[in-house]
């Protein structure tokens, strides 16, 4: 086929062209609609996965830190059960009113147990709190280390919160025992509102 054959070519009737020339028409419509639609649809496509593979670190990012977050939840459920647990037997602790004779005589007698020598015991002015009241009540004892340890340690065992304050623990030349201990011990009990 040459040149001339071409403009003899009669586009109205293309099963007549010879063979050649429709191989090459074929090519043609083939690669003129695979360049129209790159044009007019996946150019827009490909920019918009190129953007979306930009995205992808940071997405992954994301919902590598919302994992460990949900894979904490249950041993977070775990604590927050316990501390409930906890708060509920600090709560049962807390009375609703203070037996100040009672605790006091507790406390004289957890001393008298370990031998203390007892200068005074004197309750202070009860302070309102949130949803808690405390009594501070200050002691001043007579005796040695060990003693004041053993003493101590009853306190803590006591059915009743009562901590341990503003301890001082001084060396006395000319008194009833060899050290003499000030501290002030708390008690609380929870305000029903």
């Amino acid at each position: 086929m040459n040149l001339s054959e071409l403009n003899e070519l009669d586009f109205s009737d293309i099963g007549a062209w010879p063979v050649g020339a429709r191989y090459v028409a074929v090519v043609l419509i083939f690669v003129v609609t695979l360049f129209g639609g790159y044009w007019l649809y996946l150019e827009d496509q490909l920019s918009l996965l190129e953007k979306e593979e930009a995205e992808e670190p940071r997405l992954k990012k994301q919902i590598q830190f919302a994992l460990n977050k949900t894979a904490v939840v249950p041993e977070l459920k775990k604590q927050l059960e316990e501390g409930e647990v906890t708060f509920a037997e600090s709560l049962r602790q807390l009375p609703s009113s203070v037996d100040v004779a009672e605790l006091l005589t507790d406390i004289s007698g957890s001393g008298l147990q370990e031998s203390l020598i007892f200068e005074s015991i004197t309750p202070q002015a009860e302070k309102q709190l949130e949803f808690y009241a405390e009594l501070p009540i200050e002691i001043k004892v007579w005796g040695n280390y060990h003693e004041f340890g053993r003493f101590v340690s009853r306190l803590s065992a006591l059915p009743r919160i009562l901590t341990l304050h503003d301890v001082n623990v001084q060396k006395v030349e000319n008194g009833q025992a060899p050290l003499k201990m000030t501290a002030t011990a708390k008690t609380y009990w929870y305000i029903q509102k």
